[in-house]
């Protein structure tokens, strides 16, 4: 499985502004800086989050980014969605779009079963649990699994 550059990113801007919740609106050049995200690259991934409902955004001297919901509200396969559509696809299709036959029929059940584990990661992770740093428990046993941090 591979994150994009802007699914990274736009978890990072969200983040940004959760942590901010309670500050004025957020300019989008301070989530650009903080967070070391291209700007021009940053406005579209903020216009996505915002058609996503995810942000709201307000113009003028005064104006900036805000969460559309509480932080807790929001996960991460929320934003994933938001900026890169479905999480899991084969071939540019979702699994549940394809048929296989022949020697290729297991094909399918093994990239449902792959698309049902990385939703349950990502539908289980909020915003709020990665600003608090207490990321869910099965999420923080995976990733102390010693073959977790290998690359075969």
């Amino acid at each position: 499985m591979r994150i994009s550059a802007r699914a990274d990113y736009a978890v990072r801007a969200v983040l940004e502004l959760a942590v901010r919740q309670d500050d004025d609106p957020v300019k989008s050049e301070v989530i650009a800086t903080v967070q070391e995200i291209p700007h021009k690259f940053l406005e579209g991934i903020l216009g996505d989050l915002r058609r996503g409902g995810l942000v709201t955004s307000r113009r003028g001297g005064s104006g900036g980014y805000r969460l559309a919901r509480d932080p807790a509200a929001i996960t991460v396969a929320d934003i994933i969605r938001a900026v890169d559509g479905p999480i899991v696809s084969v071939r540019g299709e979702r699994p549940t779009g394809l048929t296989y036959t022949g020697s290729a029929e297991p094909l399918l059940p093994l990239w449902i079963a792959l698309r049902a584990n990385v939703r349950r990661i990502l539908e289980g992770v909020t915003v709020a649990d990665i600003a608090a740093g207490a990321l869910p428990d099965p999420v923080r046993r995976l990733a102390a699994e010693p073959a977790a941090w290998e690359n075969p």
